[in-house]
């Protein structure tokens, strides 16, 4: 079957959280296919991680169904201010409430960065029973979104005062790189994620097998390397002449995932 380029995205079809927050779902493929659920980075979108990289394309391609999602704060779903919209058991939540939705009862896992966190969590709680296996790109050990330095990237979004740290300076970048994102609502991600229990449970790993990714020139690096080898089912890809921002753009990346994603069994 002959896939071309996708470049146009689908109308979404949004869904409501269990805490009433609209979420945008978008679905390519066939429906008997065996389905992905691809979950993206922060400050990025379904359109900016798998889309414009060419992800959907080639999984369709190996003869997979895609199903996506605009993460709460990103994209075309809703974006609230309060950082307690955004604890990890909400984004975990919204895993669970999309498949039920599209009445799924198991999906293979692709995420990046905040994606491949929320899916290190999601398949520890739903086990192999919903989530058969999964790409985790980018992951980093520890609080996600740690290294940013919220009073900095707040007043630049309540009071445009400049940024001065550089770690900072590379979010604020990443945000302002994809249309349409809401500088207040990720601050209050990145605050919210400071909240709960988000980091990993290195004594209870995902026990499915996992396809962990992160770039060479990645600072989480070593931090993912530690991740994958706590999974006893885990394996590691380290990405050439990759950073944290542009990994999933990488060929590399995409053919050995898509590969993974698309085996049988």
């Amino acid at each position: 079957m002959s896939i071309p380029l996708i470049t146009e995205m689908p109308e979404p079809q949004y869904i409501m959280s269990s805490d009433g927050i609209r979420l945008a779902t978008y679905a390519w493929g066939e429906e008997d296919a065996p389905t992905v659920f691809a979950v993206h980075g922060f400050a990025s979108s379904a359109r900016d991680n798998w889309v414009a990289t060419g992800w959907v394309r080639d999984m369709l391609r190996a003869g997979l169904r895609v199903l996506a999602i605009d993460q709460r704060g990103h994209g075309a779903s809703e974006k609230p201010h309060e950082a307690t919209a955004y604890v990890m058991d909400a984004f975990i939540d919204d895993v669970a409430t999309v498949l039920d939705t599209y009445l799924l009862d198991s999906v293979r896992y692709l995420g990046y960065s905040l994606g491949a966190r929320v899916g290190w969590h999601a398949a520890t709680l739903l086990r192999g029973d919903e989530i058969e296996r999964a790409v985790l790109g980018g992951i980093p050990d520890g609080r996600p979104l740690g290294r940013l330095d919220l009073d900095q990237a707040r007043a630049l979004a309540e009071e445009g005062t400049p940024v001065t740290d550089p770690v900072t300076q590379n979010y604020v970048a990443l945000a302002e790189r994809v249309p349409g994102n809401d500088l207040r609502a990720l601050v209050a991600l990145a605050e919210g994620m400071r909240f709960g229990d988000a980091d990993p449970d290195l004594s209870d790993p995902p026990q499915q097998r996992v396809l962990f990714a992160t770039g060479e020139k990645d600072a989480v690096l070593e931090q993912s390397k530690h991740l994958a080898a706590a999974a006893p089912n885990g394996t590691f890809l380290e990405v050439p002449g990759r950073h944290h921002f542009n990994t999933p753009g990488s060929r590399d990346f995409r053919e050995n995932g898509v590969a993974f994603l698309a085996e049988a069994g």
